[in-house]
């Protein structure tokens, strides 16, 4: 029962608002109501400027790396469940919260970068080599949900070839939960999707940090 009150905790913690509240205090606006209406970091730089974007892109990494780090340590003790098992609950808990969050009508983000969050806090190598990635395709191409997806497949890519070609001790819970983060990306970023293939996803470019 422990784990689970955790679990719904570490829901309402992703569930935290980071970009309404950020939206309210810096502009006083609702961010649903501006730019693309997401709940997410991305929004926020193009909506408010990058000073609110990057506090929002902090504390949306917060919101994963929290619960899959620490709340382990309160929901293990006696427990006859593995660790890591918790850990994976936790944070998909985050995740599932800032994509479904009950304080914004079940609207939230896209999850990535709460999603990173949580694999900073499981895999922080591996997480890292995926920001890298990140990094350079927004780079080249200037398109952020190109960036994420790009990244999140260099992630399972990686994980998988990590497991089953250079045999190192990657658990197969780890590649699983790479592989569902993943999956949740495609779905979330299902109308970028379709704009990238018709040449028609906006390229990223500086705010003036005024609301459209």
């Amino acid at each position: 029962m422990k784990i689970i009150g955790l679990i719904v905790f570490a829901y309402l913690v992703g569930s935290f608002p980071s970009a309404l509240i950020v939206g309210r205090l810096a502009r006083g606006i609702d961010i649903r109501r501006h730019g693309s209406g997401n709940m997410g970091a991305t929004n926020v730089f193009r909506v408010l400027g990058a000073r609110w974007g990057l506090v929002v892109a902090v504390l949306d990494m917060v919101k994963g790396f929290l619960p899959a780090f620490f709340f382990v340590r309160w929901g293990v003790e006696n427990s006859t469940i593995d660790p890591l098992y918790q850990q994976i609950a936790y944070g998909l808990g985050a995740v599932l919260g800032h994509v479904f969050t009950v304080f914004g009508g079940f609207r939230g983000g896209k999850g990535v970068l709460t999603g990173l969050g949580v694999l900073l806090a499981l895999m922080p190598l591996e997480a890292g080599i995926a920001v890298l990635v990140f990094v350079l395709i927004f780079a080249a191409f200037r398109i952020v949900s190109l960036g994420s997806l790009v990244s999140a497949a260099a992630l399972c890519a990686f994980v998988i070839i990590e497991k089953y070609f250079l045999a190192r001790p990657v658990r197969q819970e780890l590649v699983l939960t790479c592989l569902l983060l993943f999956v949740l990306v495609l779905v979330t970023h299902r109308s970028n999707i379709e704009r990238l293939m018709a040449g028609a996803e906006p390229r990223f470019r500086k705010s003036k940090g005024r609301p459209d």
